[in-house]
């Protein structure tokens, strides 16, 4: 056991040197520009709202209504999107009642209940709401803009 004491304070003590040289000198792939214009901090991360889609109280019935509840819903993800403020959407699997998420480019969740509030699905009581705080990569912003990249169809 003595050995491996002194291995182990042996590697921190050659490592150490190393660790603070990277904490000074970033890594040469590192973007400063980018990271400022994706609002990252210094471990590349920001704060961002999760919102999970669940089922809500009023099933809309299939038909006519609810196709233009439907259609409305992706044009108002497209609408925020284009506006900066969703940066990634998509629907689950549906159980236990999960349908969908959001993650809005805010730390603030009543900016984000007012760009949820108007997305025909909760207006409509088809799907609810649940908020929380999410940290996560920075590099998330760019999601919107590689999808059109990527995507041969358009919404």
């Amino acid at each position: 056991m003595p050995h491996f004491t002194s291995l182990l304070l042996l590697s921190t003590l050659l490592a150490g040197p190393a660790i603070v040289a990277a904490q000074e000198n970033p890594p040469a792939q590192y973007d400063a520009a980018l990271a400022k214009t994706l609002g990252a901090d210094d471990m590349g991360m920001r704060s961002f709202v999760l919102v999970v889609l669940k089922t809500g109280p009023t099933k809309v019935p299939t038909g006519p209504k609810r196709d233009e509840m439907f259609k409305g819903h992706m044009a108002n993800i497209q609408r925020l999107a284009a506006e900066g403020k969703l940066v990634f959407a998509g629907p689950l699997d549906g159980v236990d009642g999960w349908r969908g998420l959001f993650i809005f480019a805010t730390k603030d969740i009543a900016a984000a209940k007012s760009y949820v509030a108007t997305d025909p699905v909760i207006i409509e009581g088809e799907m609810v709401a649940e908020y929380h705080r999410f940290y996560g990569s920075a590099g998330l912003m760019m999601v919107n803009e590689i999808h059109h990249k990527i995507s041969k169809q358009k919404p």
